[in-house]
């Protein structure tokens, strides 16, 4: 079974919206794209379309939030976090205001609409900013359980989602809470941790390995800020190589976070797997993944070469 997360985040938008009259949707002209339109058609009177004006959109959330209202503001995560920095990082971040920004069409899986849509620094943009947590749930579970969670966490929330559906992981349910890692599988050699769609396929990598007789431990990092250091520490102290995977920059993204965090504590070997400072290519999201060698062939090859 698969789903996307963006199918995910508008469904439960929608089910969270009956349930609490505080809940405003903000999107910039991208409603049928970011499934927000499902809260327009049960909620018109909580749902505004700001048009192509990501600032105005951000500003207006961050009114609604001093006047007691939780808005989710929405569009694809390149613009975002990209044209609307500014406003996110000194009307909503700085003030530290109760601003849900939900972003669809994350990283490459944009595939056909290219390196101008692709948003593959925008965990480093948001990571920058103090006093906002960065989320990239890892299915379609993960996403509905993240989006109920952050309605009742205090302060700015950036919760990455992608357009492609993804596989399911979580087939009962997600336990989700801020700032927790979640091992999915054990392995004695090495350790695997991912983020988002990256999840499935470091689970798929591991399963391809252990034909070799290597056996790896895989982590969901679905909370990149604040990230769990606890675990991160633990997997150091048991293994002598980490992997990190995310469909992001290694620069700014998961990588970076679990290099700076363990440099500083317990100093370990680390890969990180992601794009190499380059911009998108276009074309299926499937054939951009294998050029970048994202896709479960080119992560297994990239951990051979360093095992």
């Amino acid at each position: 079974m698969e789903i996307a997360t963006r199918d995910a985040y508008g469904k439960t938008l929608a089910e969270i919206g009956a349930e609490d009259p505080r809940i405003i949707v903000l999107d910039a002209d991208l409603s049928c794209s970011t499934k927000t339109q499902i809260f327009a058609q049960k909620f018109p009177e909580r749902f505004f379309n700001m048009g192509v004006a990501e600032q105005d959109m951000m500003g207006t959330a961050a009114g609604l939030a001093l006047a007691g209202k939780i808005p989710f503001a929405s569009t694809f995560a390149v613009f975002a976090t990209g044209r609307a920095w500014e406003v996110v990082r000194n009307s909503i971040a700085y003030p530290k205001l109760n601003v849900k920004i939900c972003a669809s069409h994350a990283g490459l899986t944009v595939g056909e609409d290219g390196a101008s849509h692709q948003a593959i620094a925008d965990v480093a943009l948001m990571r920058a900013i103090p006093n906002m947590t960065v989320l990239v749930p890892s299915d379609g579970p993960e996403t509905e359980a993240m989006i109920r969670k952050i309605v009742d966490y205090p302060g700015p929330v950036y919760v990455r989602l992608g357009r492609a559906k993804v596989p399911v992981i979580h087939e009962g349910g997600c336990d989700f809470s801020i700032g927790k890692g979640q091992v999915l599988r054990e392995g004695k050699d090495f350790a695997i941790v991912a983020t988002g769609l990256m999840v499935a396929y470091a689970l798929q990598v591991a399963k391809n390995l252990s034909q070799r007789g290597i056996e790896a431990t895989v982590v969901n990092m679905s909370t990149i800020k604040p990230i769990d250091e606890a675990l991160l520490k633990q997997l150091a102290q048991k293994f002598s190589l980490l992997v990190t995977v995310e469909e992001h920059s290694i620069i700014g993204g998961l990588g970076s976070a679990v290099a700076e965090t363990l440099s500083e504590v317990q100093p370990v070997k680390i890969k990180r797997i992601g794009v190499r400072d380059q911009f998108g290519q276009s074309g299926t999201y499937q054939d951009v993944l294998h050029y970048y060698q994202l896709d479960p062939e080119g992560i297994e090859k990239q951990i051979l070469a360093v095992l």
